[in-house]
């Protein structure tokens, strides 16, 4: 007799499911379930759902712990990295990189996309849902819809070659972060855009941003 296959989802390789690792990487961003919810198009309670599975399974106490949890997708870019062993940052590799990002919110994401492109003429990336980049010489502008609601301030992401082992050495150094590394975006060439956002001394938002190509 052939042989049943059990009920329900395959069993996962990794210590959470590619559902819980997108949730993960959202509450680790800052978002609320809410904010999660509604930029994954999902319900509230799932959310709440994929939380608590991943903080049960994590071992860790509660939300502001998983928030500065510093794991990785076991097929992600980065895990592979480290895998090989080039993730081992040489002093040029400790330095900031130039500005790689600057963010700005506005009131509605399509004249916004239409007045930087076809008015100031800026090089159109890419643009998906409320989000939308351009580029300014080499220099990411990231322009988001907030739903009316705008910002104090700009945030300036610094470039560097290794996002975990900057982050841990800021770290020891006293530097408090918002959490941990986590991935925001995978582009269609597999190369992954990882963030993690820290405090100045006055308490305003500055981040390091990496991007992390897949191996070939």
């Amino acid at each position: 007799m052939p042989t049943r296959r059990p009920r329900g989802r395959p069993r996962h390789d990794d210590v959470l499911t590619p559902a819980e690792w997108r949730i993960v990487n959202w509450v680790r961003h800052g978002l609320s379930n809410a904010q999660i919810a509604k930029r994954r198009g999902i319900s509230l309670d799932a959310v709440k759902f994929h939380v608590a599975n991943a903080i049960a399974k994590l071992g860790v106490v509660d939300r502001r712990a998983l928030r500065q949890w510093g794991g990785a997708p076991k097929q992600s870019a980065l895990r592979q990295k480290n895998a090989r062993g080039d993730g081992i940052m040489t002093t040029k590799q400790s330095e900031f990189g130039p500005i790689g990002q600057i963010s700005r919110t506005v009131r509605d994401i399509k004249q916004a996309e239409a007045w930087y492109g076809n008015v100031l003429g800026l090089r159109h990336l890419y643009t998906f849902g409320r989000l939308a980049f351009f580029d300014c010489g080499g220099t990411r502008l990231f322009l988001s819809d907030e739903n009316g609601a705008s910002a104090a301030e700009s945030i300036l992401y610094f470039r560097v070659a290794d996002i975990v082992a900057k982050h841990a050495e800021l770290v020891s150094r006293g530097v408090e972060f918002k959490g941990a590394p986590h991935m925001i975006y995978r582009h269609a060439d597999g190369t992954e855009e990882w963030m993690a956002f820290f405090f100045d001394l006055e308490g305003r938002l500055l981040a390091l941003i990496s991007q992390i190509k897949a191996a070939e």
